[in-house]
């Protein structure tokens, strides 16, 4: 079977196609297909079923490619991935709409599904939980959507926070006075603000107090009004320092509370904060909570891969104690008489 897509520029065509063909050769491989390029127009010929598939993930790109997306890997492997399940109408107007620009005058956009329901839900809540794994985007699209609100001035000033909790290694003393100390802990923070806004700028708004990144010890006891508010690693949080952190919640100020439950740091005997909420909050209004998963990962392939892996190990090992505590407290059957 052969099909037949018209494009309607060269420019387009490049950005399909890739550096090398490396796009079109990882459609060709994944749907078993021929990807010609004839002027303006593109062939693709092979079985009928994998044609089909591979008409709509260059569709697809296409489309991604007109709203200004620069299509790399990841961006063939998931579009790939959607048409290959059948849900390819997820994709509709994805890439579409610009979060903000960064320093250097990138777009920030949602490259998934997942991540477009996120900043969806920032955009009409004023409080949103975005639970996900490691390369989901998490952070850096709340403190992109907290950048345009702050540029928009639909908030006065941008907080920043995380616990202070070590990722399972002692780190000792730090030198230095408390900023320094806790600087360590913010970088990724720092991280983020500074693509989205250049150096200067983000230090000139540090000192000016519309920028604040502080760990979380330093909310105790304050009233946060007119800011939009991240708190990050949230799943390190123990329920009580959640509690204290949502009830800093002013006048017209958002919220956005980000982590990952399957990378807690706590102490085994404590309970994760993100766990405890997402229990309490559930059913009340104006709080909603995003779940991403593997598939929004966003960053090396492999990455996906290791999410999963570790994903289905922490699935195994629930398993394996519902079991284990149904044998010791459930009911006992008997064969012929004989308890099993």
């Amino acid at each position: 079977m052969e099909r037949y897509i018209e494009v309607e520029s060269m420019e387009l065509l490049i950005n399909l196609f890739g550096s090398f063909d490396s796009n079109v050769k990882l459609i060709e491989k994944e749907f078993d297909v021929a990807v010609i390029n004839r002027g303006s127009e593109i062939k693709i010929g092979g079985d009928a079923e994998n044609v089909e598939k591979a008409v709509k993930t260059i569709q697809n790109l296409i489309g991604m490619a007109k709203s200004g997306t620069v299509i790399a890997e990841q961006e063939v492997r998931y579009v790939m991935s959607h048409c290959e399940s059948g849900s390819e109408e997820e994709l509709a107007e994805l890439g579409q709409g610009c979060v903000c620009v960064t320093a250097r005058g990138n777009p920030i956009k949602a490259k998934t599904v997942g991540q477009k329901k996120y900043l969806e839900a920032i955009e009409k809540n004023p409080i949103v939980f975005g639970i996900g794994p490691a390369g989901t985007g998490k952070t850096y699209l709340a403190v992109a959507a907290a950048v345009a609100a702050f540029k928009k001035k639909n908030v006065n000033k941008i907080i920043l926070t995380r616990p202070a909790v070590e990722a399972g290694e002692k780190l000792g003393f730090l030198p230095g006075d408390m900023q320094d100390k806790v600087d360590p802990y913010l970088r990724p923070l720092y991280d983020a603000l500074g693509d989205m806004l250049g150096g200067e700028t983000f230090h000139k708004n540090i000192e000016r107090g519309q920028i604040e990144v502080a760990p979380l010890a330093y909310m105790r006891g304050r009233t946060l009004d007119d800011a939009f508010i991240i708190l990050d690693e949230a799943q390190n949080t123990t329920p009580e320092q959640m509690k204290m952190f949502l009830t800093r919640m002013g006048f017209s100020s958002r919220i956005v509370v980000t982590g990952d439950i399957t990378q807690i740091d706590l102490p085994s005997d404590k309970t994760s904060g993100l766990k405890d909420a997402e229990i309490v909050l559930k059913n009340i209004e104006g709080v909603e909570f995003i779940h991403l998963s593997e598939r929004d990962v966003i960053r090396h392939p492999l990455v996906q891969k290791i999410v999963k892996a570790y994903e289905k190990k922490a699935l195994d090992r629930e398993r394996v104690q519902a079991r284990r505590a149904g044998n010791r407290y459930g009911r006992r059957t008997y064969d012929n008489g004989n308890i099993k």
